[in-house]
């Protein structure tokens, strides 16, 4: 037949796509003529940026399609695959008109705002080649590699030329070579000069948490990016990605273990030009069919609206300006109204955790974590972390747990992780291996997903040691250092962190402290900058006004949550006030030298009121991003005394709330006794000394106790006092103090009658007379204060006992006759 047989005439042509042509004519109508409200052509300008040889894109906004022409914007929507490279052509002749471009230079157009986003799961196969614009994070990056777009070969047999062979996804050589008397279909070599090369790479993105239906697996998806778009999203960005959903071979299926061995046999064994087919004979080795996946082709990555959970920029180049354009007038107002209250600092704490009944201690701290300091760098070049860090330890049914959710739901840019499921590779970064192009890439892990946000750690106590040193780094440094399987890369982790952990035994034990109670490293310890210890007292008032608050959420879920603001007022006004860089004023700089001295000296000095874990320059750096915090929550261009006040009392809150046993004073001298009695056999008659000592101590130990058991013996025998002899801890620091400074003012005034045991009992006793009302309760306060003193120069050493007066004179003094002065290092506390 006629028909079957092309003549050498048809041969060569190709098919013309009306529609698509049709398309190209009416774009570049729309490029020619499209004008602003100004009337200037708008893409003019931007068609003569493409002059430069790093630029090869123009950016077309969609809503300028459709103002343009309806028909062209919903053509370009519903067959985009298939208008694309015909766009580009129109791109082209444009950028030739309007300005000198060498003439082989590709061109490509990127289409920016489309209405409407999909999630990644609403991409079914009905929206192949369609536009569409798709949101998620990016969880993996591959490096760029350069792809061949169109090949110019050599005919190995005739010598003739193929030119502009297009090529889709895989090395496409031409079927059979032009010449009408050459056969060739095999032998052909790729020109590489003359060939047409594009910058080509993968991205793997997820489903962001907020998007996943409740017990899914977040889905991901693999996205080819081209020319300007590649290396604009990094792991962790949340982006919107505008392009179309193609179909491509499911190569990895084919490479099964043992599959691949088989095949390769095969097709090394066959004839020549065999193996350019690709695979015969599926059936016989297992594989039934090729299957196919979905792959998006976007052709334009623009990081997601902080609205929609991201950040506009990817610097920090945001000025106020720039954000008061993003907001409506009525936004900006609010934001305005708001940096003017008064009460701003408790307003935000209940609009933001208005379910959570008290805490406001904890309220505060993670109000102030949101707010963050300001990251500073050296003159070499040292980065200064501004992020802070939060642990949150405390009783179980605490709502620890709670405040973790608020943050993870509140914050644009967080990710909750239990300690116990997550591994180090998980929090930090993975290497892994593609399956592909089998080289390795890294898979970002919690903490660079937390990039610029919060990543909440639940149950941090329950980590393994070896996951929890993998955070050292990225707390302090803020950076990642990967060097596994030949990938060495060192990644941004600039996150603030919020862990929750349980005290060791489950419940928080009072008569220990901080370091005992959690199972942390101290390394991990110092890189927190605020603890809060939640203990779950029994307490009436509390008890009732929890559980009616319980009661109340449960009843009315809705009316029960009263906030003055929403959550989405304080996004905005967050993201408004992080863009203040408060500087530190001279006044305060002294103030907080002061502070620091003052936490320094109480470590130091031990006793009493010995804080909850050693404190370090970084407890100071903590000081100065707290009240950074503070001043940025105010909209301050400066660090004030006030806001440096509120730091060092949240600081202080955190170091000092720990350690407030109750004072069993009984139980003390027990186990001294103990232990005495244990020293004094061990180093009886070995050392003359020790034996003296030891006998000195126990007889004097046991002179007091046995004193006091006369006095309990004698008002009411039978009967022990004990309950008596537990002090609480502040009702201990009142009395240690009021003896401090009643023995400074005897000292000062030289009256050594005053400093005797005997006299300074007396004189509390005088001090309390008032509520003293009968004959027991004075010997029982009597009883109490000489044990109270006994403490105060035996364990916590701020009092010490002196045998021979001030003066130096000689005598042997009895018990009560002692002269007690106060230890000269001791500082006397607020």
């Amino acid at each position: 037949m006629d028909v079957a047989t092309p003549t050498l005439e048809t041969a060569g042509e190709m098919v013309k796509d009306e529609l698509a042509e049709k398309c190209q004519k009416l774009f570049q109508a729309f490029l020619e003529e499209f004008q602003t409200g100004d009337g200037e052509v708008k893409y003019v300008r931007e068609a003569e940026e493409l002059i430069r040889p790093e630029r090869n894109t123009l950016l077309v906004s969609f809503t300028d399609l459709e103002g343009f022409n309806q028909e062209l914007a919903t053509t370009i929507q519903e067959e985009f695959y298939r208008v694309y490279p015909f766009l580009c052509r129109a791109v082209r002749h444009f950028a030739r008109d309007h300005a000198n471009v060498p003439l082989n230079k590709e061109f490509y157009v990127a289409i920016q705002d489309l209405p409407t986003r999909h999630k990644i799961r609403q991409l079914s196969s009905l929206r192949i080649g369609t536009l569409v614009r798709i949101s998620g994070q990016v969880v993996r990056t591959h490096p760029v590699h350069p792809e061949l777009v169109s090949g110019f070969f050599l005919c190995m047999d005739c010598q003739g030329v193929i030119k502009d062979v297009p090529q889709q996804f895989k090395y496409s050589p031409p079927t059979i070579c032009r010449n009408p008397v050459c056969n060739n279909r095999s032998r052909f070599h790729l020109d590489t000069h003359q060939s047409k090369f594009i910058d080509f790479q993968k991205v793997r993105i997820q489903e962001t948490q907020a998007e996943l239906p409740r017990g899914s697996i977040p889905r991901s998806l693999e996205i080819i990016l081209r020319a300007e778009a590649v290396e604009t999203a990094q792991a962790g960005d949340r982006c919107d990605f505008t392009g179309t959903l193609i179909v491509v071979p499911d190569v990895s299926q084919l490479s099964v273990p043992g599959v691949r061995a088989e095949t390769s046999s095969r097709v090394a064994g066959g004839g020549q030009g065999f193996e350019t087919e690709g695979l015969r004979g599926l059936k016989a080795l297992g594989v039934r069919e090729l299957s196919y996946r979905l792959a998006f082709l976007a052709c334009n990555v623009a990081p997601t609206n902080p609205r929609f959970g991201g950040k506009e920029l990817r610097d920090e180049e945001q000025t106020a300006e720039s954000i008061k354009r993003q907001m409506s007038v009525k936004e900006w107002e609010k934001v305005f109204e708001m940096s003017q209250d008064k009460n701003l600092y408790h307003n935000l704490c209940t609009s933001l955790f208005p379910t959570i009944h008290g805490n406001d201690e904890v309220k505060r701290g993670v109000l102030l974590m949101l707010f963050g300091g300001v990251p500073k760098t050296t003159m070499e070049g040292t980065s200064l972390r501004g992020d802070v860090n939060v642990c949150i330890v405390g009783d179980p049914s605490t709502a620890k747990s709670q405040f973790l959710k608020h943050v993870e739901e509140f914050s644009p840019r967080a990710v909750y992780t239990s300690g116990k499921a997550s591994s180090a590779a998980g929090l930090t970064a993975a290497v892994v291996r593609d399956e592909e192009s089998h080289e390795f890439v890294i898979e970002a892990g919690a903490l660079m997903l937390a990039d610029n946000g919060v990543c909440c750690i639940d149950e941090f106590d329950k980590m393994e040691v070896r996951d929890q040193v993998a955070i050292h780094e990225a707390m302090e440094q803020q950076t990642i250092s990967i060097t596994k399987a030949g990938v060495k890369a060192t990644l941004n982790a600039r996150t603030s962190i919020l862990a929750a952990a349980n005290p060791v035994g489950g419940r928080y034990d009072r008569s220990k402290s901080l370091k005992q109670n959690v199972n942390l490293t101290a390394p991990i310890m110092s890189r927190f900058d605020l603890f809060f210890i939640l203990v779950d007292d029994c307490n009436e008032v509390t008890d009732y006004a929890i559980a009616r608050r319980i009661v109340d959420l449960h009843s009315r879920v809705q009316d029960s949550v009263d906030r003055l603001y929403s959550l989405d007022e304080i996004r905005r006004y967050l993201l408004f006030a992080r863009q203040f860089k408060p500087k530190i004023s001279g006044e305060s700089e002294e103030f907080i030298v002061e502070q620091y001295k003052r936490l320094r000296q109480r470590d130091v000095s031990g006793g009493v009121s010995k804080s909850a874990w050693r404190i370090t320059v970084r407890q100071l750096e903590s000081m100065i991003r707290l009240s950074e915090g503070m001043a940025r929550m105010h909209c301050c261009d400066e660090v004030q005394p006030k806001h440096v006040k509120e730091a060092f009392r949240l600081l202080n809150k955190s170091i000092i709330r720990v350690e407030t046993p109750d004072i069993n004073l009984e139980h003390e001298e027990e186990l001294e006794e103990e232990e005495e009695e244990e020293n004094g056999q061990d180093a009886n008659g070995v050392n003359g000394v020790n034996g003296h000592v030891n006998g000195h101590a126990d007889g004097h130990v046991n002179g007091i106790n046995g004193h006091a058991n006369g006095i309990n013996g004698h008002a009411e025998p039978g009967i022990q006092s004990k309950p008596s002899l537990c002090l609480s801890f502040t009702e201990y620091r009142r009395i240690s103090n009021l003896l401090v400074l009643h023995l400074r003012r005897a000292e000062e005034a030289e009256e050594e009658e005053e400093l005797k045991k005997s006299m300074v009992v007396n004189w509390y006793l005088k001090e309390v007379e008032s509520e003293i009302n009968s004959e027991l309760e004075l010997i029982s306060r009597k009883a109490l204060i000489e044990k109270v003193i006994h403490r105060l120069v035996h364990y916590d050493h701020i009092l010490i006992e002196l045998s021979q007066g001030l003066k130096g004179t000689e005598s042997e003094t009895p018990e009560e006759e002692v002269v007690l002065v106060v230890n000269p290092n001791y500082t006397l506390e607020d």
